[in-house]
């Protein structure tokens, strides 16, 4: 034989190899049709790809993949099917089964949190503790994290909370002359970063001051591709080959940041000094318990709380000035709260939040309609039925707090936005109002969050009013959380120490 009857030999080897794992590959799919095809869903766009075309035609758009969830749910029933190559994913919108799910801790997170741990080859977020899905190994990490969202703790932020919120307050005063267009969401997400920074890992960004730091794009690349890896096939993309690079820089930077910081800490530690009971801290403490503990470990949660703890909070402020706006009379109910409590000081007290009421239901209904960080998924690994429909062991169940936060059934007149729906005589939802999940797993940092975004929000109702820019976009943005695509661009004029505007 010579060598290109051997080389021809090889091709048609290979041929026959890829010929053959295609064909059991398809074979693979079908036996996933027929366990799964008797749960209602839409019709699939072809045999191999399943639904994935068409939620990455949204996806590539800019739309908003979970509307087309809800037009499946009102089309198809609480559990619908959702078929991505050979992988099956259940949407499900019950509240019973939410209460199962999420309130049980023997279910565990589904495969879809591994695809976190890293990005494009690189680790992001390992196994911190929104992607560990080992349940002992996280309920480990909880415990020692715990201490660093303590009553005693959290109060102890009011100073840095003012202080930073007070930095933003100062610079809507220099732009505050009711023609100056604000972005007030670039604002939001500066401030809050500037916040996570300062209080829970001991550094000073300065943000505000400088937008043109590389940490704020750094995080906003990695959430973007939390979003963009739902294409399976993006890394191998020429189109995207930029984008990819662009990301794993950002990955690398949130890291090296991270270990610098650590590195300082247990320094510090070692050396004796006065250290804060932060977030960071906690960090390192944690290695000191865990014998197979590493550096890369650490890092994990050190990206967790930064993505997790900046972000949501940043969206939930801006979509929260959005609706004020959009609605006059809440934001006048919502100022004389504001006046009535804080009046003219330039400092909240932590007994302050207990008496802004009505601001609390004002920022729990805006994270009614925008679920900032929407979608939570448990594997099932027996047979179950939910609603009525058979599900198959070892399944992905998915819960969206998104769709169930905006249907009919769980809350009358969905798209009205009314925070009198958590008054305190309210009837409460029965778990289909889930914004940091439920349960063992539910947020940490909750807590933190609601304190942050009430201090910020009563300072800014407390000094301004404002008016959104006409031709205002109110389309909703998918980064990995859910953020306003316009970017709530406002005018604002500073209010007197009566309510009223100054002109």
């Amino acid at each position: 034989m010579g060598l290109w009857g051997f080389i021809s030999w090889v091709f048609l080897l290979l041929l026959a190899v890829a010929v053959i794992s295609f064909l059991l590959y398809c074979g693979y799919i079908h036996y996933i049709h027929m366990k799964y095809d008797h749960i209602p869903g839409p019709p699939r766009d072809s045999f191999l790809f399943g639904h994935s075309p068409t939620i990455l035609k949204i996806m590539r758009s800019d739309g908003l993949v979970y509307d087309l969830f809800m037009d499946w749910v009102l089309k198809y029933g609480p559990v619908v099917r959702i078929n991505g190559f050979h992988k099956v994913t259940l949407l499900v919108v019950s509240p019973d089964a939410v209460k199962e799910f999420l309130m049980v801790p023997k279910y565990k997170k589904a495969w879809f949190y591994e695809r976190l741990s890293k990005i494009f080859g690189i680790r992001f977020m390992g196994k911190g503790l929104v992607t560990d899905r080992d349940n002992d190994h996280w309920h480990k990490q909880r415990r020692i994290m715990d201490p660093a969202f303590s009553r005693t703790y959290l109060i102890g932020l009011m100073e840095p909370f003012n202080e930073k919120a007070e930095n933003l307050m100062e610079m809507l005063t220099r732009k505050a002359d009711g023609k100056c267009h604000v972005g007030m969401h670039s604002l939001m997400s500066r401030v809050t970063l500037d916040v996570i920074s300062k209080v829970a890992f001991g550094m000073e960004l300065n943000s505000l001051e400088d937008d043109q730091t590389p940490f704020p794009r750094a995080i906003s690349l990695a959430m973007r591709a939390m979003v963009e890896m739902r294409n399976p096939l993006l890394q191998y993309s020429l189109e995207k080959r930029a984008f990819v690079k662009d990301v794993k820089k950002s990955i690398l930077l949130l890291r090296k940041t991270g270990r610098e910081c650590i590195e300082r800490r247990k320094k510090a530690i070692e050396d004796g000094e006065e250290i804060p009971v932060d977030i960071l801290t906690q960090i390192v403490k944690g290695a000191a318990l865990e014998e197979d503990c590493d550096m890369e470990d650490l890092l994990d949660n050190f990206v967790t709380f930064f993505i997790a703890g900046q972000e949501t909070t940043a969206n939930q402020l801006s979509f929260a000035v959005l609706e004020l706006a959009r609605n006059p009379e809440i934001l006048e109910k919502a100022q004389a709260e504001v006046d009535e409590v804080i009046g003219d000081r330039r400092d909240i007290e932590y007994e302050d939040l207990g008496k802004l009421q009505y601001l609390s239901q004002v920022l729990k209904e805006t994270l009614r309609l925008y679920s900032t960080a929407p979608g939570t998924t448990r594997a099932l690994e027996e047979e179950m039925i939910i609603e009525g429909v058979r599900i198959p062991p070892d399944t992905t169940v998915m819960f969206n707090s998104y769709i169930m936060q905006r249907m009919e059934q769980f809350f009358p007149d969905p798209l009205v936005f009314n925070p009198d729906r958590f008054h305190p005589d309210a009837p409460k939802p029965y778990f289909s109002y889930f914004p940091f999940s439920l349960g063992p797993r539910s947020c940490i940092g909750q807590v933190f969050a609601q304190m942050e975004a009430k201090v910020v929000m009563a300072k800014f109702l407390q000094r301004f009013d404002f008016q959104l820019v006409e031709g205002q976009s109110f389309k909703i943005l998918d980064t990995g959380t859910l953020r306003p695509m316009g970017g709530v661009i406002c005018r604002l004029r500073q209010r007197t120490n009566s309510g009223k505007t100054k002109i």
